[in-house]
C-alpha cells in the first residue's frame, strides 16, 4: 500500500480518561435512545427532530448552541423529541475539509490527534447539558470513543449502498438513519433499511462475529437529482416498498435541507420551515402516510447562512456561528419554527 505513517495515535481509552461522561450522562444517552425507538415504534406520538449546525465547528459556537437549545428543549420537549447535530465528519462529492475530528484548526495542516480530543470533549459538554446528539458515520472502523455518546446515527447518501456501513448499521445499539442515496431510486433506499435489519457475519476487532439486525434503522428523505423527494406520492412508494419487505417499524424522516430545498439547483435553507408545514398539512388526511413521517432533519445554527473561508485571511473568518459547509437558519428562526411545530404537531 502506498502511505506515509505521520504518527502513533494514543489509545482511544486514553482520550475517554480524559473526557469522561458522568453517570448522569450515561443515564441520559440511555433513555434518549429508548425514545427515539419508542417514537419509531409508534408508541411515543412526538415528532423526532435532528436538528443544528451543518458541520460542529467551531466548538465554542457550537457550546453556545447547544446552550441555547437546551433551554428551547424545555420548552418544546413535550411535542419534540430534539436530537442536536454535532456532525464531526463530513463526506465530500470530490475533495475538502473532511471535518474537525480530521482538522480542528483550518488555518494549520489536518491532525487527527488533536481532532479527537477536539471533538470528544465537545460532544461530551453537549451531553452534559441534557441534550441527545447525533453524527454521521463516515468511517466505521474507528467508531470506540464517540458511538457510545450518539442517541442517534446517520449513514449518508453516498455511504447507504455500501456494504460495510450497511453491517455497521446492523450492529448498532440505537436508532440509524440511513439516507436515500444521491441518485434518487427510492428502491435502492428501501434496500439499505432491509439490509441494516438484517443479521450479517462479519470481521470486527480481529473476531467473527454476528450482528443481530437493527428493528429501528429507518430511512431519510433527502432529496435526490437536484429535486424534492418528500411528496405524497414518494412516501407512497416508500410505503410500498416497505410493506413488500416487512419491514420493521417502518419510519420515514424527511430531511429538509439539502436536495429537498433547492431553486434552481440553489440551496435555500430559509425553505425548510416552509418544508415541514407543507409535509404536515399534506398528511392531515393520510393517515396511513402520517405514521410513517417520524420526524424532520434541520440545518441550523447561530447565524444564518454560511461563509467561505478564505485560507489567506484567517483573521476574516466569522468564530461565532456562522456555518462553513452549507447554510443553516438563524437559531432565532429555529426558536421559531420549533415552537410553532410543537404547538401545532400537539393539536393533530
Amino acid at each position: 500500500m502506498s502511505y506515509t505513517i505521520i504518527k502513533k495515535l494514543p489509545s482511544i481509552e486514553s482520550v475517554i480518561a480524559a473526557f469522561p461522561l458522568s453517570v448522569a450522562a450515561e443515564k441520559h444517552i440511555a433513555q434518549d435512545r429508548l425514545e427515539i425507538k419508542s417514537i419509531l415504534e409508534g408508541t411515543d406520538k412526538r415528532l423526532l427532530i435532528v436538528v443544528g449546525p451543518c458541520s460542529a465547528w467551531p466548538k465554542d459556537a457550537v457550546l453556545e448552541y447547544a446552550k441555547r437549545l437546551a433551554v428551547l428543549n424545555q420548552k418544546v420537549g413535550h411535542s419534540l423529541k430534539l436530537v442536536m447535530r454535532v456532525y464531526i465528519q463530513k463526506p465530500r462529492t470530490t475533495k475538502g475539509w473532511l471535518g474537525p475530528i480530521n482538522q480542528p484548526d483550518l488555518f494549520a495542516d489536518p491532525d487527527i490527534e488533536a481532532g479527537v480530543q477536539y471533538t470528544r470533549e465537545m460532544m461530551v459538554k453537549v451531553i452534559e447539558m441534557g441534550l441527545p446528539i447525533a453524527d454521521e458515520a463516515l468511517f466505521t472502523h474507528n467508531a470506540k470513543g464517540f458511538l457510545e455518546l450518539l442517541s442517534w446515527v446517520a449513514i449518508g447518501a453516498r455511504s447507504s449502498e455500501d456494504q460495510e456501513h450497511r453491517i455497521f448499521a446492523s450492529a448498532l445499539d440505537c436508532a440509524v438513519g440511513l439516507k436515500n442515496p444521491t441518485h434518487g431510486s427510492l428502491k435502492v433506499g428501501v434496500n439499505s433499511i432491509v439490509a441494516a435489519q438484517h443479521p450479517h457475519v462479519a470481521v470486527f476487532d480481529n473476531h467473527e462475529i454476528q450482528t443481530h439486525g437493527n428493528p429501528y434503522a429507518h430511512i431519510v428523505l433527502r432529496g435526490s437529482n437536484h429535486a424534492p423527494n418528500y411528496s405524497l406520492a414518494h412516501l407512497e412508494e416508500i410505503k410500498q416498498h416497505m410493506e413488500m419487505h416487512a419491514i420493521q417499524n417502518p419510519s420515514v424522516m424527511i430531511d429538509v435541507s439539502h436536495d429537498n430545498c433547492l431553486v434552481d439547483g440553489k440551496k435555500d435553507h430559509r425553505l425548510q420551515p416552509q418544508i415541514i408545514f407543507e409535509v404536515i398539512e399534506a398528511l392531515k388526511n393520510r393517515q396511513d402516510l402520517k405514521s410513517l413521517v417520524k420526524g424532520f432533519m434541520i440545518e441550523s445554527f447561530i447565524k444564518e447562512g454560511n461563509q467561505a473561508v478564505n485560507l489567506e485571511k484567517p483573521e476574516s473568518i466569522d468564530l461565532d456561528g456562522l456555518s462553513i459547509t452549507d447554510p443553516c437558519l438563524s437559531f432565532e428562526a429555529t426558536e421559531e419554527l420549533l415552537l410553532q411545530l410543537a404547538e401545532v404537531h400537539a393539536q393533530c
